[in-house]
């Protein structure tokens, strides 16, 4: 549940491209826009501006829930409403193109910073309290997700700027919402499933030990 609340704004920015024209056709939307517009602009710009929304209210809704913000959805909102607005003002898609690829590569940033300052890397933080590790596999850890981060920065920028330059500027532009939601989101299941196999191992050497500290 946690994972598609904090997908809520992309979904919509997925839903609301492709449903674009159908919102122009049968909403008072249509009448904010000049006919004239190329329909892939008209697109990014209500999908852009329903995310902002979107963002706006997801932070809302956490902080009546919890009484708190979460720094991911607060980082994220200031980066739709810097960049999506930036794309709305000036027509250009761009803007809001790049922000998965900010969006990762400021984690990978802390996650990196994380292994230098404090006791414990930001990966042994948020998962220190399940399972243990020797010191050198947190390391590997931390920086497997410093690496993870940077890749998937560095594949939005090719799949929004450089993947099939032949074709035309509307079906690239869907190639990037579908890889946006589709791609990304399918590579960090793949990546964390590999990560779960990896730390396997150091699960199963453990139980052993957990099973006579339970006998005993």
């Amino acid at each position: 549940m946690k994972l598609l609340y904090d997908l809520f704004p992309i979904i919509l920015f997925f839903v609301s491209y492709h449903q674009a024209d159908k919102l122009v056709d049968n909403t008072p939307v249509g009448q904010l826009f000049d006919p004239a517009q190329p329909d892939v602009l008209v697109a990014t710009i209500i999908a852009t501006s329903i995310a902002i929304i979107a963002s706006f209210i997801q932070v809302g809704g956490f902080w009546l829930k919890h009484r708190r913000f979460e720094k991911m959805h607060i980082f994220s909102l200031t980066l739709i409403t810097v960049l999506g607005g930036i794309t709305i003002v000036f027509g250009d898609p761009a803007f809001i193109q790049w922000k998965p690829t900010v969006l990762n590569w400021v984690f990978a940033m802390a996650f990196l910073a994380s292994q230098f300052i404090g006791k414990k890397s930001l990966v042994q933080r948020m998962m220190g309290g399940q399972i243990e590790l020797p010191d050198p596999v947190w390391i590997k850890l931390n920086i497997s997700w410093v690496i993870f981060f940077l890749f998937s920065g560095v594949a939005n920028l090719y799949v929004a700027f450089y993947y099939a330059l032949e074709l035309d500027e509307k079906t690239r532009m869907d190639n990037w919402v579908n890889f946006k939601l589709f791609g990304l989101m399918g590579m960090t299941f793949v990546f964390v499933i590999a990560q779960g196999f990896y730390l396997a191992k150091y699960m199963q050497d453990k139980q052993p030990e957990d099973k006579q500290i339970s006998e005993e």
